[in-house]
Parts: structure tokens; sequence; C-alpha cells
């Protein structure tokens, strides 16, 4: 069984990886000039950044790389409440440390004049299609509860065996090509904390939202998957 350091470092990595993978591909290749991936890439790159994760660290941590996992599976009977707080430091430090390793990269291009968003989350005029508070916090909710329902039966008992970091993967590729244009997606308060904290567009003052609905949601989605869907 994997020690509590080995588990922190595994859940560390793995979200900086989401952030810095997800985040990078948004601030440096989606706009390119010529050759840019745009929505759709932007959106791979999140869930591929998921699969790889989760078959490389997931045997060591559980590849959650996400404060809402951690707390849906602690809902759904699948982790211990008393390791969330290893968890969830080890997941913030990982997105803070994946930002500031990208925001390192970015001032260093020749007519660099800030970072702007920053692949930052955010509603009204800090969303991209402008979306109010409201439609934002239903939207992460929702998708969030998706998420973990996904989680929870990719990774039961009862399901394929080594095709759960695929099938979470995808779910986050999808979630990303719905929701981007609505928040920039969050479902994950720690990749939502590291670009805030770098983001010219007053980010951080929208932030208490991407901690809030994701966290409702996961809660919402574990408790769906318990009443309806658990096998007793």
């Amino acid at each position: 069984m994997a020690s509590n350091t080995r588990k922190w470092a595994a859940e560390f990595i793995g979200t900086f990886w989401l952030t810095f993978g997800g985040c990078g591909s948004a601030v440096l290749a989606a706009a390119f000039p010529g050759v840019g991936i745009g929505l759709l890439g932007v959106s791979m790159a999140f869930g591929l950044t998921v699969v790889t994760g989760a078959y490389a660290l997931g045997p060591i941590s559980g590849g959650h790389f996400n404060p809402a996992v951690s707390v849906g599976l602690v809902v759904g009977k699948r982790f211990e409440a008393a390791a969330l707080p290893g968890y969830f430091v080890s997941q913030v430090l990982g997105a803070i440390a994946a930002a500031a390793v990208l925001y390192l990269i970015v001032s260093g291009k020749a007519d660099f004049a800030g970072v702007g968003g920053f692949a930052s989350n955010g509603y009204g005029a800090n969303s991209p299609g402008h979306f109010s508070l409201l439609a934002v916090l239903v939207c992460e909710v929702v998708m969030t509860a998706i998420f973990l329902i996904v989680i929870l039966g990719a990774t039961a008992k009862r399901a394929a065996g080594g095709f759960g970091g695929l099938a979470i993967g995808l779910c986050l590729a999808l979630i990303h090509l719905v929701s981007i244009p609505v928040s920039n997606t969050s479902v994950n308060p720690a990749r939502s904390t590291g670009p805030a904290l770098f983001a010219q567009t007053g980010a951080i003052g929208d932030l208490w939202l991407f901690w809030l609905s994701p966290l409702a949601g996961s809660v919402l989605g574990a408790t769906i998957y318990n009443v309806f869907l658990a096998d007793d």
C-alpha cells in the first residue's frame, strides 16, 4: 500500500499535469497563428492529461487530481474523509506550481504584454461567452455531477477492467467541449485556483464560485449514483 507521501506526490504531479497540459494548451496553442488547436484541441488536452495521469499515477493515489473528485469519492464511499486534507493541499499546490511554470514560459515571449485571462474561469465579464453567474453555477454543478457519476460507474467492480481511466478522460474532454464557452470549464477547484492567481482579469474574485459549484456538483453526482445506480 502506498504511503501518504507517495499518494500526496502522485496527486501533486497529476494535478500539475492536468493544469499545465490543459491550461497550457489554451494559453500557448489554442490560437497560435495558422495552426492553433482551438476549442476541440483544448478539450482533448484536458481529457488526455486525465487519461495519462490516471494510468501512470492512479495505482498510487487513486488518480483524483481534483478536490471535487476526492469529495465525491468520499460521498460515494470509495475514499476516506480523513485523507481529504492531504489530498486537497497536494492538488492545490500542484495546480499553483503548474500555473507558475506556465507563467514563466508565457512571459518569455519576445512581445509579452501580460497574460490576460490565462485560461482562468469566470462568470459575467470573465465568462468567454459572458454567461451570468446563475448560468455558470448551473453548468458547473451539472457537469461535475455527471463527471462523478461517470467516475463511480467506470471504476465500479462490475465495470470493464482497465478502461476506467479512458472513460473518465473522454468524459472530461466532452465536458470541456460543452462548457468552455460558459465558464472556461472548471469542474475542478484546484485547476481554477492556479490560473486565477496569475490572471489579469480579476478571476480571483470569481474563484469562490469555482470551489462552491464543483464541490456541490460532486456531492450531487455521488448521491445520485448511491441512491439510483450503485450495486447493493
